[in-house]
């Protein structure tokens, strides 16, 4: 089990350096926001500029977003143990799905940097900069990236991610509360829309890369038995076979 937690935490360290070396390119990823921006509004779903500035208005609110934008870290780290440590029949399957999500994200994010609507938006107001629990730390932490990776949104794709866990871990001897487990991804999609910091169609992102993430990791457990069975049938093949030679 050791073992297997210091490899998650070395596969995380990489994969937020690798995240810190993509989307730096500013005029490109404003770019990207720009024409995203027009495709929500030829849609009617350019909604980020009315959320945030009605939570702009309510500084208590606006703190309680703000804390769990921050903290939201901690439920992934809690939803990973406690499968980890209770559901061990899921593990592999959720484990292989959060390893697929990044490694599929990060060619997204070097070919489509993203500015948020907080840089990009007229108007939009950052609240987590105006309200951030780390104050100046945060500045100098990879919490605090200078990268544009807004699309999809890893926010709200990380909170899927949770969901989906709790619902694999869930759902045989617990239906009901499976269901309510998703209430953690939609806090947080209303979340990093109000607060400035993601699009509508990041969180739509979000959801596609989960959806894409989950295949790839059943068809490599398929893969990987397949393999396995692959190897065995030579084996008792030739034992067979010499088993039959030797009654002959």
């Amino acid at each position: 089990m050791l073992v297997e937690l210091i490899a998650l935490v070395l596969w995380f360290v990489l994969f937020v350096r690798l995240d810190a070396a993509v989307g730096r390119d500013v005029v490109a990823a404003t770019a990207n926001a720009l024409t995203l921006q027009s495709a929500e509004h030829a849609m009617h779903l350019d909604i980020e500029r009315e959320v945030n500035g009605w939570l702009a208005g309510s500084p208590g609110w606006s703190r309680a977003a703000v804390c769990l934008y921050r903290l939201y870290y901690v439920a992934v780290a809690g939803v990973l143990l406690w499968v980890l440590l209770r559901h061990a029949g899921v593990y592999r399957k959720v484990r292989r799905t959060m390893v697929a999500m990044m490694a599929l994200v990060l060619p997204v994010y070097w070919s489509v940097p993203m500015s948020p609507p907080r840089l990009a938006l007229p108007g939009a107001a950052d609240l987590v900069a105006r309200y951030d629990i780390l104050g100046e730390a945060s500045r100098e932490s990879w919490t605090n990236p200078s990268h544009f990776t807004a699309m999809p949104s890893m926010h709200v794709g990380w909170s899927l991610w949770c969901g989906y866990a709790m619902w694999c871990a869930l759902r045989g001897a617990h239906p009901r509360a499976a269901l309510l487990v998703w209430l953690f991804p939609l806090l947080m999609a209303a979340d990093v829309l109000a607060t400035g910091n993601h699009y509508l169609l990041d969180v739509a992102g979000s959801v596609a890369l989960l959806a894409v993430s989950v295949v790839a990791a059943t068809a490599s457990r398929w893969l990987t038995a397949r393999r396995s069975i692959v190897k065995i049938i030579p084996v008792s093949s030739v034992t067979d076979r010499c088993d039959g030679d030797s009654v002959g």
